[in-house]
């Protein structure tokens, strides 16, 4: 299976879902250009409200569809761009991957940071959805699966249907973390 992009969103306002878009245009450093996350430092809004100097490690956030597709087995209506995805995959374990992985979509790249750790209104959007996305596994371990955040190391334009190549990080695997 080749590793491509599903779709692409974007919203200028801070809402939970985001809109389909035919490209999107990623900035180095900054972000998805037009989404209410974009910036150098942080645009989350509990973040802000913490500490609005932190960098900005949550400028993309992507999704597999096959998170998805599991959720729609479970009896829930999930489409792309409803858990506020900038942009949705296929082939990619995209919950798998080391931190500093590189993901090059299109002409730009994407480097992953951590699991992104979804927020009570999760719930509020579709009840029960939060047990969902963070659960905890048998041997007491929280597994998170609302996707993962990444910050722009090179801009470009993506858009549905364009392939993504993965570059492991160099050195040692550092496995994902809330971020």
């Amino acid at each position: 299976m080749v590793a491509q992009v599903v779709a692409v969103h974007v919203s200028g306002v801070h809402e939970f879902s985001k809109q389909p878009a035919a490209s999107i245009v990623l900035d180095e450093g900054l972000g998805v250009r037009g989404d209410a996350h974009y910036g150098v430092t942080v645009q989350h809004r509990s973040r802000v409200a913490r500490d609005p100097s932190e960098p900005n490690l949550r400028q993309v956030h992507l999704i597999p569809v096959e998170v998805l597709e599991e959720l729609g087995r479970a009896g829930y209506d999930v489409a792309p761009g409803d858990l506020g995805e900038n942009i949705t995959t296929r082939g990619v374990a995209l919950l798998d991957l080391p931190v500093g992985t590189r993901l090059t979509i299109a002409e730009a790249t994407v480097t992953v940071m951590g699991l992104r750790n979804p927020c009570r209104q999760i719930e509020d959007f579709r009840p029960g959805l939060l047990k969902r996305l963070v659960r905890t596994t048998p041997d007491g371990q929280v597994e998170r699966l609302a996707g993962v955040m990444g910050v722009v190391s090179r801009g470009g334009t993506v858009s549905d249907g364009d392939p993504i190549a993965v570059q492991p990080p160099p050195g040692p695997a550092m496995p994902l973390t809330r971020v």
